[in-house]
């Protein structure tokens, strides 16, 4: 079973309905039990980082959210929820994010031609072996929604980029903690098979 963690963030019932089409049991919950005891957990989200930090606060989570991540069983962040996982946001400042990866959020640069947010489909450039894109071709075509990127510390964890005005670092994977700034449940069967890939995964 994965748990797919409510704090009030939004996008949970298309990632269960997602999961449903692949035959995997889901359940959004916000009972920490429930989120321990999961096979997988997932970290959706969208919205603005400071205040997804706040509700993860209010409903007793981020100690849960560390825990579940630290625990070896696949965790996967989905667009705000990979950059909660991460330790700062220019879109919040002074605010801190959770801190299981190490490198910052940053804004997407105005630059000619390009709209922010930047919603629609970008192809992908996946690093060289990823169990997250496993079987998937490079290029392949995903969905965004997001006005700021992702900037990791350390390049080795970037499993894939796509290119903006900038080069965005699009997917993340360290041991069990797996992280996506576009919505894999919003992206056709490329998506799907980047959930299947996921739910699929084993204990680290």
């Amino acid at each position: 079973m994965t748990a797919i963690i409510d704090y009030d963030a939004g996008n949970l019932r298309s990632v269960e309905k997602a999961l449903e089409a692949l035959g995997e049991e889901a359940c959004a919950t916000r009972d920490p039990e429930t989120i321990l005891g999961a096979d997988r957990v997932i970290l959706p989200g969208v919205g603005a980082f400071g205040d997804a930090m706040e509700k993860l606060r209010q409903y007793g989570l981020t100690g849960t959210v560390r825990q579940a991540a630290g625990s070896g069983k696949p965790f996967l962040g989905i667009c705000l929820g990979l950059q909660l996982l991460f330790e700062s946001s220019e879109e919040s400042p002074g605010v801190p994010g959770l801190g299981i990866l190490k490198g910052k959020i940053l804004r997407l640069p105005k630059q000619a031609g390009l709209k922010i947010p930047h919603m629609g489909w970008n192809d992908l450039e996946i690093a060289p072996g990823s169990r997250l894109f496993r079987g998937i071709p490079q290029e392949s075509f995903v969905y965004f929604v997001h006005s700021y990127y992702l900037e990791a510390e350390d390049a080795g964890i970037v499993a894939a980029t796509a290119g903006y005005g900038v080069r965005i670092h699009a997917a993340a994977e360290r041991g069990n903690v797996f992280a996506c700034q576009f919505h894999p449940e919003k992206s056709g069967g490329v998506g799907l098979r980047i959930l299947k890939n996921f739910v699929e995964m084993e204990l680290c």
